[in-house]
């Protein structure tokens, strides 16, 4: 467990090989940086319905991207200014992807709700032996940082029309955090995915069966409810391979440069959702 002196006194609760300083000072950069792009995505997706003549097709986005953020307010799985950034993600892939008529008209929206379900749920499985282990996530939820970090590429993909990326991003953002929450719970042999060697469960980098399966199931289930709006089912595939390759660059990350204290955690899937969405639109 690393130690960060703050005012003359050595913290050693941090747990984190970055010092805790670092890390919210990335964090809130990478908020700075991406909030207003997806403050500007939001409204140019709302400008783009409005020109159409679909001025009525912007209600339901809204009323429902409104809902799911008091929804995920009143399940405490984010902050008040998360839910706000989760609004906006919402809102984006609502309005900006489109499939066929029915109940598969906004495939976006159903891939998001298929991450909110699982990674839910993975959080909430087995919270009491991660709260011994000191590896539960608060539970006042996901701070708007965590948001940006796991969801922001996937709008930013949205918002430019690019849907295949946004699907992979998705998928890996569900896969990354289905992995973790599955593998720490479960507790089983954990090995660093650079050197092979085994380490304690939860250690950044660290890779387990059980986990890494999880979270390529989660992925699939992902890419499978956003299959809509992709042309070909074929290209569902190529998604949930560019998902588990990003699942593997984030352990990696974890395991160099997050393990060196150069990046915090919301970089490092800040950074592995963008690669999994840019292997994909290198594939697709």
């Amino acid at each position: 467990m690393s130690k960060e002196i703050q005012g003359g006194a050595i913290d050693t609760h941090w747990g984190k090989a970055i010092p805790r300083a670092r890390d919210r000072m990335q964090s809130r950069w990478l908020v700075v940086v991406v909030v207003p792009a997806l403050v500007l995505g939001a409204v140019g997706t709302c400008f783009e319905a409005a020109m159409t003549g679909a001025v009525g097709s912007l209600l339901f986005p809204l009323v429902f991207s409104v809902v799911f953020a008091g929804v995920v307010l009143a399940l405490r799985s984010a902050t008040p200014p998360a839910a706000g950034v989760g609004l906006l993600v919402c809102l984006i892939l609502a309005l900006a992807v489109r499939g066929p008529a029915g109940l598969l008209a906004r495939p976006a929206l159903s891939a998001l709700i298929a991450l909110f379900v699982l990674t839910f749920a993975a959080t909430r499985y087995g919270r009491k032996k991660k709260e011994a282990r000191g590896l539960a996530e608060a539970r006042s939820g996901r701070r708007a940082s965590q948001v940006v970090a796991n969801l922001g590429v996937a709008a930013l993909c949205a918002s430019v029309g690019w849907y295949g990326g946004c699907l992979a991003a998705l998928a890996e953002a569900t896969a990354d955090t289905v992995s973790s929450e599955v593998g720490q719970a479960l507790g089983g042999p954990t090995w660093l995915i650079t050197k092979f060697r085994r380490v304690p469960a939860g250690r950044d980098g660290g890779v387990s069966v059980g986990g890494t399966l999880a979270g390529m199931l989660g992925a699939g289930l992902v890419a499978m409810a956003g299959l809509s709006g992709l042309a070909r089912w074929r290209d569902g595939v190529v998604v949930f391979v560019c998902a588990c390759a990003g699942l593997a660059f984030d352990s990696l990350l974890g395991a160099s440069v997050e393990e060196r204290g150069w990046l915090g955690n919301d970089l490092v899937n800040f950074c592995s959702t963008l690669f999994a969405a840019g292997v994909a639109w290198l594939w697709l």
